[in-house]
């Protein structure tokens, strides 16, 4: 792994010796660069931080995933049985760690790309890079990751706020909040497991504030993951999928309305295609019943040290943890190039570049229900087959 920039910069004279270009060294990006490899194909990640998963190490200590083992091995190397079936954060760093380790992968650290645009003949891309740096490539992968940039929503009344506050991504355990009084607004697979982990890590009084009623699905039943339900219906119609979702949660999950949870009156799949993915229960459901976890109104705004809830009351909690989810910022490394939709999401992703940006490719900006890091692999293996064809068409051309 490198550790400085040197093997970065490349002669942009002769395209048939530019690199591949990883940016982001998270999951996406290491599968690709090892699928590139496998190949026969030069890949250069650059990671921004100083050390591969950065994302993976700022998540909090509980997490762990909700896909199991054997499903979210990356390409060329199984996840250590000893890592269990539902692999914890900091096994997921060591595994990322050992990944870039053993396939040898050309990585390099504390650079970060700012923009990229067309070669000026159109042979490449180039990458504006940090210090000044500008490095050309024969095709981009850009997997910065999903969970980029914290989003705070712009509340009335938030800047003026002096009570504690802080975004679930600075969250990392419950110690800190002990005896005090905490509201958790987003009840996403964040906010419903940093609300568990404060009861149980000794917080006074925990609400979870709720805008929209999430499905909530059962990690695993009788052994079946719920992961295992989402591949098998991965390519059904929507439809079809809501409408067989409705009676399984009815069996699987109890009705919490009395609680402030009701059932959502809009299909699982239905949500999961707009990017919402359902809360895997890992003790929401039985924090609620219990009243451990108190559900609120969503917040409107913050007024006179109070945050104000969707239905007029007003909570003074100790600390607000915002569990508002990420953006993916992507628009100042790509807006320029019409490849976002009007979300900012990439227009394609995986195998597919965008119609008027051949070569440029995206991995790790959708949440789908089979689970990511499967579909990282899938992605990593697409991605890797069709730029290895096209620079074996062009080299030939070249050498015609």
């Amino acid at each position: 792994m490198a550790d400085s920039t040197a093997s970065a910069d490349t002669a942009a004279q002769n395209p048939a010796d530019r690199p591949v270009y990883v940016i982001g060294g998270g999951p996406g990006g290491l599968a690709v660069a090892s699928a590139l490899r496998a190949r026969g194909v030069r890949a250069v990640v650059l990671e921004k931080s100083d050390q591969v998963g950065a994302s993976w190490r700022r998540h909090y200590d509980r997490l762990r995933l909700h896909t199991t083992r054997r499903l979210s091995a990356l390409p060329g190397l199984s996840m250590p049985r000893r890592f269990g079936r539902w692999v914890k954060r900091d096994d997921v760093v060591r595994y990322l760690e050992k990944y870039a380790e053993v396939h040898e992968l050309e990585i390099v650290t504390g650079v970060e790309v700012s923009r990229i645009e067309r070669t000026a003949d159109g042979s490449g891309w180039l990458l504006h890079a940090t210090g000044g740096r500008e490095l050309t490539g024969r095709a981009v992968v850009v997997a910065t990751g999903y969970n980029h940039t914290p989003r705070i929503p712009d509340w009335p009344g938030r800047t003026g706020y002096t009570g504690e506050f802080l975004h679930a991504g600075e969250y990392r355990d419950a110690a800190p909040y002990a005896g005090r009084d905490v509201l958790v607004v987003g009840v996403g697979n964040t906010g419903a497991e940093i609300a568990v982990d404060l009861v149980e890590g000794g917080a006074s009084r925990v609400r979870l504030s709720v805008r929209t009623a999430p499905h909530i699905v059962r990690r695993s039943t009788a052994g079946w993951a719920a992961q295992y339900t989402g591949i098998l219906v991965r390519r059904l119609p929507v439809g079809l999928v809501d409408r067989l979702a409705g009676p399984m949660a009815r069996l699987s999950v109890p009705d919490l309305s009395a609680h402030g949870l009701p059932r959502p009156d809009t299909g699982l799949y239905s949500r999961v295609r707009e990017g919402a993915v359902p809360v895997q229960d890992v003790g929401l459901i039985d924090a609620v019943r219990k009243g451990r976890v108190e559900v609120v109104a969503a917040v409107e705004g913050f007024e006179d040290g109070k945050v104000v809830l969707a239905d007029g009351t007003r909570v003074g909690p100790d600390v607000v943890v915002a569990a508002t989810g990420y953006v993916r910022a992507l628009e100042g490394l790509v807006g320029h190039l019409g490849v976002l939709d009007a979300r900012g999401r990439p227009v394609v992703h995986g195998a597919r570049a965008p119609k008027d940006a051949p070569g440029l490719y995206f991995t790790g900006f959708t949440n789908p229900i089979s689970g990511m890091f499967r579909e990282l692999r899938i992605d990593a293996e697409r991605i890797a087959r069709t730029v290895a064809r096209v620079i074996r068409k062009a080299d030939g051309k070249s050498g015609a």
